[in-house]
């Protein structure tokens, strides 16, 4: 392994700390550069990816530094530091994925409209920025994308291109409808409701496809923190352990040490809980006194997930200044389960 890790300067300048993100083509973990501490990257490494899948992960990681290289110095936009056959190094994207963000400002969309014009200067479509996982509010309150892993460079901006171009800028209006509805153009609902030729072909066929490929034949999913296995586990678990005495069950998804994905069940009970033997079973089962709720009494999901992948940073963020919340997260974070599947130290 020292040998060829020697082939690849991308794997040289990274010291790994956290797991991100791990599928079948490639894993995203965090960390710092080996001469300088003080500046967080991010790698996509791609020297452990099973041979059977080696040939379509080195397209994306192509096809991502292509794109990377075409974006540099567009603000919102990650910057690389280097791409080769053993991963993508580039510096860490500040910001809070969109889906915990939930932005209600339209100088957020405004800005997002701004970043998508400017990669249209440039030919490049992101292709992926349906998943508000891709998105980011930024400390500052712009916006900001990641994963360039679908991205396409169009150097003479055809009718391919085109098309491409306004499915990115309709993906982002989806976005706009999930969390500012009432902000949204007569002109933008529009064009919401009219999907491309191209997209109308692929939602009737090869998404058909690419979901029974990705979700039967490989049993993953690209819906990142949700994973297939709470629809398919969480029911008859959370049946069996209500009969055990929990008052309620909650369920997040997280990147397994070996690969796959695990699941980690938050039972709220008055005592400590065993598992029933026989059925389904969660790979880690903490027994909480009081899960997080929102204002409605549901479960907050959001600071669950955070919990259960040890992204503290984004759980300090969403968390706020809350005395209530705090009381109910810190004891859940001081007795967490997973202590070593984003640990790389």
């Amino acid at each position: 392994m020292g040998a060829l890790v020697a082939d690849f300067p991308s794997i040289q300048r990274f010291v790994p700390d956290t797991v991100l993100k791990r599928d079948v083509f490639s894993e995203t973990i965090m960390g710092h550069l080996a001469d300088d501490p003080s500046v967080k990257v991010v790698l996509r490494r791609l020297d452990g990816v099973p041979w059977w899948a080696r040939p379509l992960s080195q397209m994306l990681a192509r096809k991502e530094a292509r794109g990377l290289r075409a974006v540099q110095g567009i603000e919102g936009c990650p910057i690389l530091l280097e791409a080769d056959r053993g991963g993508i190094l580039r510096v860490w994207s500040e910001g809070t994925p969109l889906h915990l963000a939930k932005p209600r400002d339209p100088l957020w969309f405004k800005d997002a409209k701004r970043l998508l014009a400017q990669l249209r200067q440039r030919g490049v479509c992101h292709n992926d920025i349906a998943k508000p996982q891709n998105w980011l509010m930024t400390p500052d309150g712009r916006a900001a994308v990641i994963d360039f892993q679908l991205a396409s460079v169009h150097p003479k901006k055809g009718k391919l291109y085109r098309v491409a171009a306004r499915e990115d800028l309709r993906h982002m209006l989806k976005q706009k409808r999930s969390f500012a509805h009432d902000l949204l153009t007569p002109r933008e609902r529009a064009m919401l409701a009219r999907k491309s030729l191209p997209s109308r072909i692929w939602m009737a066929t090869g998404k058909k496809l690419y979901n029974f490929v990705t979700r039967r034949l490989m049993n993953w999913s690209d819906g990142e923190g949700t994973e297939n296995r709470i629809a398919e586990d969480g029911p008859a678990i959370r049946a069996a352990l209500m009969t055990a005495g929990a008052q309620d069950v909650a369920f997040a998804a997280y990147a397994l040490p070996a690969g796959g994905v695990g699941l980690y069940a938050f039972a709220e009970a008055g005592a400590e809980l065993q598992m029933p033997a026989g059925g389904p079973q969660p790979n880690l089962l903490q027994t909480v006194s009081a899960l997080p709720r929102d204002t409605g009494g549901a479960p907050r999901l959001d600071l669950l997930e955070l919990i259960a992948t040890n992204r503290l940073d984004e759980l300090e963020q969403l968390r706020g200044d809350d005395p209530a919340l705090e009381s109910i997260v810190k004891p859940i974070v001081s007795a967490r389960l997973n202590l070593t599947d984003r640990s790389m130290k």
